[in-house]
């Protein structure tokens, strides 16, 4: 039985919009506690805009942060990115239901924790990330003299064998590399990633299939904030509720939400009580209380799922006031998630 997961660098056109919301984000935050924010970006060639929403105190220097981003990732020729802002204060009406602490909005958030690897999360996921991970780490070492920022990575996980049948990945390089040595340097980083899991390492080895990538980011494909969402959490292997989390203050639980079912399910399987367990959370919109929470140890339970279920609603506070308070999520860099997944990170307060 065969499962894939993928996972995309930083240097992916629409990770660079995850990263620029995100740090629009982070420095709002670290400014105006009682800010709303709901920024996105999208990116093509040199043209970034960034649209949304948000109220705040405090107006960042866009131009900046943007370059910041940019410059972080290994992007080149900074000074030729335009930047234009398209952004008005959060509607009055939404503001009514989010000031009274109720929900932001509508929606089920949905978190996941399982046995199977360190960071509870799937073996594919976990391998697709870690590998590029080490891309970026080797990339840093050579100043992207070799290899370019945008990659992606997909791994294809055989659950009954316990082992690795297929390690794909595309990566960005330059003009004058060859075919071969790009092979070279990512089939050593996929054996690595494998041996430090103690997985397999005769698996089926796919590297840049086309046989050429060097026109890459947002000079061959557009840029959008949110647009990949399993990447940026569980490699489908779970459920997801449909809403992004990057761009967005913890008043929104599509973002704040689904750490929170992240963190119960993790507390459920580290605590030994079941090996795998998905969570949904719902809100309805200006509401504080969720409107249903649901559990799902899949027969991995190592007791009665309705007593999991029943501590569940009686250790924690489920509202967005309560998650914001118990995650400390105004205090949050985001910068760290807006990249390589929002989980299996353990500084990050919904992994503790």
């Amino acid at each position: 039985m065969l499962f894939s997961s993928e996972q995309v660098s930083n240097g992916h056109p629409d990770k660079i919009c995850d990263q620029i919301s995100d740090a629009i984000v982070t420095d709002i935050l670290a400014h105006d506690k009682k800010a709303r924010i709901a920024a996105e970006v999208c990116i093509k060639d040199y043209d970034i805009i960034i649209l949304g929403e948000i109220t705040s105190t405090y107006i960042p220097d866009y131009q900046s942060l943007v370059m910041g981003v940019l410059r972080n990732i290994g992007l080149e020729d900074l000074d030729k990115y335009k930047v234009q802002e398209l952004i008005s204060a959060q509607s009055p009406d939404i503001a009514m239901g989010v000031d009274n602490d109720g929900a932001g909005d509508q929606g089920m958030m949905f978190g996941y924790a399982t046995k199977e690897s360190a960071e509870m999360l799937p073996i594919p996921y976990v391998l697709s990330t870690r590998a590029l991970q080490k891309l970026r780490a080797f990339n840093l070492a050579n100043h992207f003299s070799i290899l370019k920022p945008d990659a992606k990575a997909q791994v294809s996980f055989d659950y009954k064998e316990h082992k690795i049948d297929t390690f794909l990945l595309s990566s960005q390089h330059s003009e004058s590399v060859s075919l071969k040595e790009v092979r070279a340097i990512i089939e050593k980083i996929m054996k690595e990633t494998a041996e430090e899991m103690n997985l397999n390492t005769d698996f089926r080895v796919l590297v840049n299939p086309t046989g050429r990538f060097v026109l890459g980011s947002s000079f061959a494909d557009s840029g959008l904030t949110g647009r990949k969402i399993i990447a940026d959490t569980y490699g489908g292997a779970a459920h997801h509720g449909g809403g992004a989390f990057s761009g967005k203050d913890p008043s929104k639980v599509d973002r704040s939400a689904a750490y929170m079912a992240r963190k119960v399910a993790r507390d459920i399987v580290s605590s030994g009580r079941a090996d795998r367990c998905e969570v949904q959370l719902a809100y309805a919109i200006g509401v504080a209380d969720p409107v249903s929470v649901y559990l799902d140890c899949f027969g991995t339970e190592k007791e009665p799922a309705g007593n999991i279920w029943r501590s569940v609603l009686d250790s924690y506070d489920l509202t967005p006031k309560g998650i914001i308070k118990y995650l400390d999520l105004l205090n949050v860099d985001y910068n760290p998630v807006s990249s390589y997944g929002h989980f299996g990170k353990s500084e990050l307060p919904w992994e503790k």
